[in-house]
């Protein structure tokens, strides 16, 4: 609808994962430089977690297209329990054919399948994204998985992402032997202002736009009210070209954000996370004392 009244290409801020829409905040250069690392060093057990919408799937995206041909890669993406046990997704994600009716017998297909694989020379990558949602049960039926590695030949390499719980649960004392195995870890942060004002901008160019959308003003109150997290972020910013398309502006000032957030406010749609980001408060506090601006 708006695209070509700002003259983009495509749109900025869709909400599915899109690695060639990446910013690489500090934060996020290093997760991925990690995710890198744990592939390329053998690692058995990767993990990376981080708040809801921080941008662990679109880096898990962008992973994948680093990834030598050398590697079989297996990805599940869903991980509750109404769609089935561990041993079903992971035979699904690796493609590998079995007519077993119980997990013994699909856990020795699967053993096969990896043998066969390292003897071709190629190593096997499960990710599983999401893993906050694998009971304890299974995320120790998942380290059962990496037995197949024998010493420092590695067969397998497992890469987890999920939200903060994830790390509470591999705390538990049941899991203290999957924890050891843990070689890289890594927790992603939401940005913080200037990181937000970059994102908008480096994602408004990737789609097209030769002159600046949004100012700064209007940059900082999507921070306060997104607290910086990327998926917020761009929920806000589609509305808020939506808005300035309706009304006509070529350029969206604080008071279109400010708009906007008044309408949304009885929808819940953007949800605060309640524990208030010490950076949130300060840019709060000077767009009220420099421009008598209070977002609430």
């Amino acid at each position: 609808m708006y695209t070509e009244y700002f003259g983009l290409n495509n749109k900025p801020f869709n909400q599915v994962p899109d690695p060639e829409f990446l910013y690489l905040s500090p934060n996020h250069k290093k997760a991925l430089t990690l995710l890198e690392y744990g592939v390329v060093s053998h690692a058995g057990f990767t993990v990376v977690t981080g708040e809801i919408g921080a941008g662990k799937t679109t880096l898990i995206r962008a992973l994948l297209k680093k990834i030598d041909d050398d590697c079989v890669i297996g990805l599940i993406n869903n991980t509750h329990e109404s769609f089935g046990g561990l041993m079903e997704w992971v035979l699904d994600a690796l493609e590998i054919e079995s007519a077993a009716l119980d997990n013994a017998g699909r856990y020795r297909d699967y053993i096969n399948f990896v043998i066969e694989r390292y003897a071709e020379g190629k190593r096997v990558i499960l990710i599983i994204d999401e893993a906050q949602n694998l009971s304890v049960k299974a995320l120790e039926e998942l380290r059962l998985l990496s037995n197949v590695n024998i010493d420092a030949d590695i067969f397998l390499q497992l890469i987890l992402t999920g939200q903060p719980e994830l790390i509470d649960k591999l705390n538990e004392p049941e899991l203290e032997q999957f924890a050891q195995r843990i070689g890289v870890e890594f927790h992603l942060s939401a940005l913080n202002y200037r990181q937000t004002e970059n994102y908008i901008t480096h994602r408004l160019k990737t789609a097209g736009a030769s002159h600046r959308i949004f100012t700064h003003e209007a940059c900082a109150a999507i921070f306060c009210y997104s607290e910086g997290v990327p998926r917020r972020i761009n929920n806000l910013c589609d509305f808020a070209l939506v808005y300035a398309f309706a009304d006509d502006l070529e350029t969206i000032k604080i008071d279109t954000i400010i708009s906007m957030m008044k309408d949304k406010k009885n929808s819940r749609i953007i949800k605060p996370s309640g524990k208030l980001n010490p950076q949130v408060e300060s840019v709060r506090k000077l767009l009220k004392n420099k421009y008598d601006i209070v977002l609430t």
